[in-house]
């Protein structure tokens, strides 16, 4: 079993854990989050996949991604450009987005892990997560000369 098909059982055991069956559409979506690299939309996913299952609708997906959002294997991620990007939780990391382009890259920075813990000391909250995303611009648009 490689990396890529161990991730994804991970995150099927999860799914049946949480009483969601697997079918062949879902496993399709998750397939795709885990194997992209790119934090797609639902839209996106659609499009990757309406070729394979002609029946899918891009409501199909959006039900499919809330459902893996509810067992707690998928984040909504809000940037801000009008529609919602999805990745998978398997790692605490944070996001750097071009401006340009759109790219969004993952990167992890541990000191961001105490953030939540100085926050709780200092206003009193009990902090039940936290968000954090870098712009700029990626390499491919520095070479534009944007």
């Amino acid at each position: 079993m490689n990396d890529l098909e161990a991730k994804i059982e991970k995150y099927v055991k999860t799914l049946r854990e949480n009483d969601i069956r697997m079918t062949s559409q879902r496993y399709a979506i998750l397939n795709n989050l885990a194997s992209e690299d790119k934090h797609p939309t639902a839209n996106e996913i659609y499009e990757d996949l309406k070729d394979e299952f002609p029946n899918m609708s891009v409501a199909t997906v959006y039900n499919n991604l809330n459902f893996f959002m509810q067992a707690g294997i998928v984040k909504e991620l809000p940037f801000g450009d009008g529609s919602s990007r999805f990745d998978l939780t398997d790692t605490q990391h944070y996001h750097v987005i071009c401006n340009n382009c759109g790219k969004v890259v993952d990167f992890n920075y541990p000191g961001l892990a105490e953030v939540e813990k100085v926050v709780e000391s200092i206003t009193n909250f009990k902090v039940d997560g936290h968000s954090f995303k870098v712009t700029g611009l990626c390499e491919d648009c520095q070479k534009l000369n944007l």
